[in-house]
């Protein structure tokens, strides 16, 4: 099951192991159930603090991790490797009581929640989103007695999945209800359970001083600028909705100069421990509403708090581009999808289309050939804009059709999920109904500005922000960068530029508009 590297690292880890813990494991004579008693002994076999015991669970192949003599409140349904072989390794230390680097303020608010919470969450193990939730919730099963959570295939469980009307990875359940879909950070879980908390915050928020530069947005762009920033000591805060941004939802980069190739999340990851190594006071789970000016700039937060500063970069990025068709929000989540990588696995079998003939498009449709039935491309121009290399691939696979000058026009279901899909044929004008079970929308991006209201910064007509060579908007002192901004190229390391830019160009700014002191005004009359 492990390869000698996989072995070498894990028992690495395993050294760090407070506590013996046990391993529970519910198998079956099935090839996966034999893979996962396989696992465990391998696992087992590395560190004398771990041993394994059979038993009978609601889910067969599962295996549950915990202190040993206690029934384990983490379990994996499922062979927890791919993405999911650091949340495996993350359950043994922490399960054994090895510390968490999450911070102790909200290990404490966790430790304290009163009630039982029994959380599921249905995962792919190709998805590179849902680690961060299963990672979050099992850390909580092993704060709090009264937490647990598993953690399922939802390609092995199909049944389940199919039962439940899963569409979309990560879906969490509490308690037998839907408690949401996609990415979720530790502080947005703890917060939506603990009423009180949000209120505390932004009491806490609005309290803050002034900073000298806030940097709206934590993907590349923002990381970069904060980075920047804090390099030239001046007190320095990033506030958004989750550190990395659309980066943390990407799978292989290989455009990154001088690393051949890496994952979203580990960029990110790497991202955040270099903005953390400095003085940056990050404030994550808040989403920006509001920019004014008057002395200060002053940042409003839909939790209610505002935040204020001398200078202000906007690294607010972008999000995938929607369909805007009938039927679309209806089923986003249900058979919309917008991640092949996330989401792909839950269509095993199945026909779908991707609406997009770009890079990313094709790109989607190579993927998912591979576990699909049957994948449809269509795409609105009359001609593909993907790379060359791509399309070659695409064509050669028989279960991939490429439609040009296809207009979608509505997405089709019977209530619960996708059933299909209406598209116009723009040279005859002719209607045509496709029969599918999913449709991954790949067209674009599109840019985060809505909360800035009209006329606070130039945007230009695709809701851009209107940006100088330095990285200066059309607002004094705000600065902004990345996707969100006119750079003709979206691209990482552009965005990581850019951020870099925007930062001199704020710090340039407030030292020509730092008011003389004391000394310097006496002698200068």
């Amino acid at each position: 099951m492990l390869d000698a590297t996989l072995k070498q690292q894990l028992d690495t880890y395993l050294q760090k192991i407070v506590a013996p813990i046990t391993l529970s494991v519910s198998s079956d004579e099935s090839p996966k159930g034999q893979e996962l008693t396989a696992l465990a002994g391998e696992i087992a076999a590395l560190s004398a603090q771990i041993t394994v015991e059979a038993v009978a669970d609601t889910r067969t192949p599962s295996l549950g991790v915990g202190l040993a003599g206690h029934v384990p409140r983490i379990r994996f349904a499922g062979i927890p490797l791919g993405h999911e072989f650091t949340s495996l390794v993350l359950a043994l230390l922490q399960s054994s009581g090895y510390p968490a680097r999450a911070d102790e303020a909200l290990q404490q608010q966790i430790r304290a929640l009163e009630g039982d919470y029994h959380f599921e969450t249905y995962v792919s193990l190709s998805c590179q989103n849902c680690p961060d939730v299963v990672q979050a919730l099992n850390l909580m099963a092993t704060l709090n007695p009264n937490i647990s959570h598993v953690m399922i295939d939802g390609a092995l469980y199909q049944d389940e999945v199919e039962r439940r009307n899963v569409m979309a990875v990560p879906s969490v359940y509490l308690n037998g209800e839907l408690f949401g879909n996609g990415r979720m950070s530790l502080e947005e879980i703890v917060a939506r359970l603990d009423s009180g908390s949000s209120e505390k915050s932004a009491a806490e928020l609005n309290e803050r001083a002034p900073y000298d530069l806030l940097v709206v947005g934590g993907g590349p762009a923002g990381a970069a600028a904060a980075i920047y920033a804090a390099r030239k000591g001046i007190r320095t805060g990033v506030v958004a909705e989750r550190f990395g941004g659309q980066v943390a939802d990407t799978v292989g980069i290989e455009n990154f100069i001088a690393t051949p190739y890496t994952e979203g999340p580990k960029l990110v990851a790497s991202l955040e421990e270099h903005v953390k190594s400095y003085a940056v006071e990050v404030i994550t789970n808040q989403r920006a509403a509001s920019l004014e000016r008057d002395e200060l700039i002053r940042v409003g937060l839909e939790s209610g708090a505002t935040l204020s500063a001398r200078a202000v970069v906007l690294a607010t990025g972008a999000r995938w581009r929607e369909l805007n068709v009938p039927g679309e929000q209806q089923y986003r989540g249900k058979g919309v999808a917008y991640c092949p990588h996330c989401d792909g696995p839950l269509f095993k079998g199945k026909r779908v289309a991707v609406v997009g003939g770009g890079n990313s498009g094709i790109e989607a449709a190579i993927d998912l050939a591979g576990i699909v039935e049957h994948v449809t491309v269509l795409e609105f121009a009359d001609s593909l804009r993907a790379d060359e290399v791509l399309l070659r691939k695409a064509r050669s696979l028989a279960n991939v059709d490429i439609i040009a000058s296809a207009q979608t026009t509505e997405v089709l279901g019977d209530g619960t999920r996708v059933t299909g899909m209406q598209y116009t044929d723009r040279s005859s004008g002719e209607s045509h109904t496709l029969d599918v079970a999913g449709i991954f929308v790949q067209i674009g991006l599109m840019p985060n500005t809505e909360w800035l209201r009209e006329g606070a910064v130039e945007l230009t007509r695709f809701g851009e922000i209107e940006i100088d060579s330095r990285g200066a908007t059309s607002m004094a002192g705000v600065f902004a960068a990345g996707d969100v901004t006119t750079v003709p190229f979206k691209q990482i390391i552009i965005a990581m530029g850019g951020g870099a830019t925007a930062a001199l160009g704020a710090f340039d700014h407030l030292i020509r508009s730092a008011e003389p002191d004391a000394d310097e005004s006496s002698q200068a009359a």
